[in-house]
C-alpha cells in the first residue's frame, strides 16, 4: 500500500492490498475525536451506518467455516455484530457453521453472550480467550502465519 512510513505495520493499509473490506462502528460521544469543534456528526453517522450495511452484506461470508474474531470490545461491537448478524440471516438466509471467538483481557457479559454463545448455539464453534492483548494478538498473529505457510491438504 501507497502511504506513510507505517503502512507496511497497518492491518487497514493490508486489507486494502487484499481487497478486503474492513468496517468502523462508531459510537457518537464515545470517542476524544467527538468533541473537537471541526468533528462532524452527521459524517461519522453517515460512514459509520455505510460501514454497518457494508457489514451485513458480507455477514453472509461466514457461513460454512468463517471466522469472526472480537478482540477487546466489551459492548460496541458485540452489539453491532448480533444485530448484523440477524440482519443477514433475516435477508441472506442461513449463517451457520462458523467459529466465533472472542480475545479479551476480562470475560464480559455482552461477548460471552453476542458474540460466541447466541449467534452459535444451533451449529459452530465458540472461543474464549482470556489474558493480556499483548500476549494474545502476537500469539494469533503467529498461529494464522503458521497456518498459511503450510502447505494446503
Amino acid at each position: 500500500s501507497k502511504g506513510g512510513p507505517s503502512t507496511n505495520q497497518s492491518i487497514l493499509a493490508a486489507a486494502n492490498d487484499q481487497g478486503r473490506p474492513v468496517t468502523s462502528h462508531a459510537a457518537i460521544g464515545t470517542d476524544i475525536t467527538h468533541i473537537h469543534p471541526e468533528s462532524n456528526g452527521e459524517s461519522i453517522g453517515s460512514a459509520s451506518y455505510r460501514d454497518f450495511e457494508l457489514l451485513c452484506q458480507r455477514i453472509p461470508e461466514l457461513n460454512d467455516g468463517g471466522v469472526v474474531i472480537n478482540i477487546g470490545s466489551a459492548v460496541i461491537l458485540p452489539e453491532v455484530f448480533l444485530k448484523a448478524l440477524s440482519v443477514a440471516r433475516n435477508l441472506a438466509g442461513p449463517v451457520r457453521n462458523f467459529t466465533a471467538a472472542n480475545l479479551d483481557m476480562n470475560r464480559h457479559y455482552r461477548p460471552s453472550q453476542n458474540v460466541l454463545l447466541r449467534p452459535t448455539r444451533s451449529s459452530g464453534q465458540a472461543l474464549e480467550v482470556i489474558g493480556p492483548h499483548e500476549i494474545l494478538v502476537p500469539m494469533l498473529f503467529q498461529g494464522v502465519c503458521e497456518k498459511l505457510a503450510q502447505p494446503k491438504q
